[in-house]
């Protein structure tokens, strides 16, 4: 049975709030164990988050602004100012 290996983005809005998140995780000083272990979210699917080849739900991004003590517009922000975020009129 062949293995199915993740592709993860060079670029995208993905990619983008990915970084963010894991920028603003580690300034909280907290690894993917303890933001599981303290509020109960998925290790594995915070971890394909940051990696950028999964998107947030709503629900999720707001779960996250909580923990993180952040708003997601914040976030939001921080991920258009990301250099992996795509500029508008490019292709």
């Amino acid at each position: 049975m062949p293995r199915y290996r993740q592709i993860q983005p060079k670029s995208g809005p993905e990619k983008a709030f990915g970084i963010v998140l894991r920028e603003i995780r580690r300034a909280a000083g907290l690894s993917q164990l303890d933001v599981y272990i303290k509020f109960g979210i998925d290790r594995t699917q915070l971890s394909a988050i940051e990696r950028g080849v999964q998107s947030p739900t709503l629900r999720t991004i707001d779960r996250l602004s909580r923990a993180f003590r952040v708003s997601p517009t914040e976030i939001m922000r921080r991920m258009e100012n990301s250099r992996f975020y795509p500029r508008r009129g490019s292709a």
